[in-house]
């Protein structure tokens, strides 16, 4: 279930990568690369307290899942992504 605060990354139609919270209608900050925009979004959960970060590629599909520091994640992934 997604809570407001976390957050997504995702491909704009200019070819920018935003970083925007789940529950706002503009991004916080747009950046020339997805990892730029992966790293502001990191930093930005982590200093709200922990949440998911979702990264959509190129193609609008979701990438990756991540749960960021101090967030509480019930059920660890078994990959080794992260």
């Amino acid at each position: 279930m997604s809570k407001d605060r976390d957050r997504m990354v995702y491909r704009r139609q200019d070819g920018s990568w935003a970083n925007k919270r789940n529950d706002a209608d503009r991004a916080s900050s747009v950046h020339r690369t997805q990892r730029d925009a992966e790293s502001a979004a990191r930093e930005m959960l982590h200093n709200q307290g922990g949440g998911e970060l979702t990264t959509k590629g190129v193609d609008g599909r979701i990438r990756s899942k991540d749960t960021i520091a101090p967030g509480n994640d019930p059920i660890p992934p078994r990959d080794t992504e992260h």
